[in-house]
């Protein structure tokens, strides 16, 4: 990995020049990795957040993200690993929640936040109560790409295959269960059945993503890039391929700016996913004026 990193950063170093400070620290392991895991990071968080933004389930995803805690909590206090109790925990809210909504008179925002606040009660609780010294949790709360292991690449890039194998093969099915749950129910689709499986890999992408942007800042690496994608464009398969792409410069952009200035690497991240949004939104805003004037204009000689 670090090999073929390090080729790439020399071509775009000879047509680029850049500072070699960048250029030297892919000599490291913790920042190729970190490299790699923004590479991730935007496809997995490409391609669910494309599904949680056309089905509208930020707030879903918002709860399942601060449920995860819990499961960090309960994980620490049986000596497990973190993010397996994180993973457990969401893949069980967000399977609650689904069940609640579809099952029960439950609201959805309701059960949202019944879920939300049970998962940060119990991993306070649980945190509390561990013998011993209490772990540093900023890493968990706010993300730190750069301690990023070996084991989470491979963890993050079987998740990625797996999320684009599933839409890649299910694309129809999921488009439909995403714009018109009512036609795919029409015709016998076993919707239920793709509905859990989906909020749980949205749950998986989750918290194999709590490293990189925390449990507070993931949503945002989750809903950003797609909704930079959708100013531009409707279709879903261009918004995911857009969100990836999105995802993958404003990651690799607040690396280097974190670098740079010796800053916190998720927030960074974050903020340069907000930057481009704000410009995006006005390149959208200035190319819909652009055309406007141009059927005006059309119209005017049409009428002259």
């Amino acid at each position: 990995m670090a090999m073929c990193l390090t080729r790439f950063w020399e071509y775009i170093n000879i047509i680029f020049p850049m500072n070699k400070g960048i250029f030297e620290l892919l000599q490291y392991d913790f920042f190729t990795n970190a490299l790699w895991a923004s590479v991730l990071a935007s496809i997995s968080c490409g391609i669910a957040g494309s599904y949680i933004v056309a089905r509208r389930m930020v707030f879903v995803s918002g709860g399942i993200t601060h449920a995860s805690f819990g499961g960090i909590g309960l994980a620490w206090f049986l000596g497990l690993n973190p993010v397996l109790g994180a993973a457990v925990f969401s893949i069980f809210t967000a399977l609650g929640i689904e069940f609640f909504t579809t099952r029960t008179k439950i609201r959805e925002d309701s059960a949202i936040g019944i879920w939300w606040s049970l998962g940060m009660a119990l991993g306070i609780i649980f945190i509390f109560i561990t013998p011993g010294y209490a772990p540093n949790l900023m890493s968990y709360l706010f993300g730190s790409i750069l301690t990023v292991s070996r084991t989470d690449l491979w963890l993050m890039g079987g998740l990625s295959a797996l999320l684009i194998f599933i839409f890649l093969r299910y694309y129809h099915l999921i488009l439909f269960i995403s714009f018109d749950e009512a036609y795919a129910r029409s015709h016998q689709a076993p919707v239920s059945f793709f509905k859990y499986l989906l909020i749980s890999l949205v749950a998986l992408t989750i918290v194999l993503n709590i490293r990189v942007a925390g449990i507070i800042l993931v949503i945002s690496f989750l809903t950003i890039p797609p909704s930079i994608a959708n100013l531009f464009t409707h279709s879903m398969v261009k918004v995911m391929a857009g969100a990836v792409a999105a995802g993958l410069l404003g990651s690799i952009a607040g690396l280097i700016v974190s670098y740079y200035f010796n800053i916190p690497s998720g927030a960074t991240i974050i903020f340069a996913f907000v930057l481009m949004f704000a410009i995006a939104k006005v390149i959208q805003r200035a190319s819909v004026h652009a055309k406007m004037r141009a059927q005006v204009d059309a119209l005017r000689k049409a009428i002259k």
